[in-house]
């Protein structure tokens, strides 16, 4: 008796679109991966419609024209960490949670309250910035 072997047919997995969506990834995720800058500071802006304060240890202003004042006292942007430091550090003594507060002027350029938020930063303190509720929606 002769038993014949079935012939068994090759399977075959088509690969080829696995080259492309595997290529369109790697492409992607090199993209967002130099679009992440690690250095970037976020600065947590509270919402204006929430009713939530934080405790204003320290207040630093803005005006329209860029002039800086811790509380009402005028300072010279050059002497802002020094300025913040013994205020800082006053606060501190006295076992109080210190944050910096910043309310700067619409008008006021980002490099103003740039050079608040690396003053806090370098002093290791959290700053926000207060904003005003009315014409929110």
């Amino acid at each position: 008796m002769k038993l014949r072997k079935k012939h068994k047919g090759e399977s075959e997995v088509f690969t080829d679109a696995l080259n492309d969506i595997l290529f369109i990834l790697l492409m992607f995720f090199l993209i967002v991966s130099t679009l992440a800058n690690p250095n970037v500071r976020k600065a947590s802006l509270p919402k204006a419609k929430s009713n939530t304060q934080s405790k204003q240890t320290v207040v630093v202003s803005i005006d329209s024209i860029n002039l800086f004042y811790i509380g009402a006292q005028q300072i010279d942007p050059l002497t802002m960490d020094s300025t913040l430091s013994l205020i800082i550090n006053e606060k501190r003594k006295e076992g109080e949670e210190v944050s910096v507060v910043i309310n700067a002027d619409k008008r006021a350029s980002i490099e103003s309250f740039a050079t608040v938020l690396r003053s806090a930063d370098r002093l290791g303190v959290k700053a926000v910035m207060s904003v005003d509720k009315k014409g929110v929606e």
